[in-house]
């Protein structure tokens, strides 16, 4: 063989090796892959830790009610998926009126940053597609479709926020604590 076709067959095998790797298969729902709410975390964190120093335009002329980010594991391990829909459809809801509330206070400051005002509005994105992605996977359905033999769900636990800070601080809790357990385990069922 020559030179030159010994080249064409090399590079017509490093074209062709590739397709017979196993692949792995993308989960059959996007919220499934890890990647996709670790992207969202980490936006919540970096919005946290900007505000963090922040002193000038970060208070709230008023409080704003946001879901109880704690998680007693045991009991929620103990719950059925439906009712974990509902607690986090609930907290979900709760954190999108804040975060808005949030943003109108911000617009109505005598002069809002652009920085905050930037992520301000990743949250509210973020916590739209989150929305969409949770609708998706079906956890409204399994939140409106709770056995009738289930005692009513118990009401969502809340406090109130008065900082840009603490605001960005339960919106990554939130994410990190009962939406990442929620999907993890609607996403393991056999179904997802």
């Amino acid at each position: 063989m020559e030179v030159r076709e010994c080249s064409a067959v090399l590079l017509l095998l490093s074209l062709l090796l590739p397709l017979g790797l196993p692949v792995r298969g993308a989960p059959q729902h996007l919220i499934c892959d890890s990647r996709v709410l670790e992207r969202y975390i980490l936006e919540a964190k970096e919005a946290e830790n900007v505000t963090m120093g922040c002193e000038e335009g970060c208070s709230f002329s008023e409080n704003i009610t946001v879901p109880d980010t704690k998680v007693n594991f045991y009991a929620w391990k103990r719950m059925e998926v439906e009712q974990q829909a509902v607690d986090v459809w609930q907290g979900l809801a709760l954190l999108s009126e804040a975060i808005l509330r949030g943003q109108a206070l911000l617009a109505n400051s005598s002069q809002p940053s652009e920085t905050l005002q930037l992520h301000v509005d990743k949250a509210i994105s973020g916590l739209r597609s989150l929305t969409s992605l949770l609708r998706a996977l079906g956890a409204q359905k399994e939140a409106i479709a709770l056995p009738a033999a289930t005692a009513s769900p118990a009401p969502l636990r809340t406090f109130t926020v008065d900082t840009l800070c603490k605001l960005f601080r339960i919106y990554s809790n939130f994410l990190r604590g009962k939406l990442k357990l929620y999907t993890g385990e609607a996403c393991r069922r056999g179904d997802r």
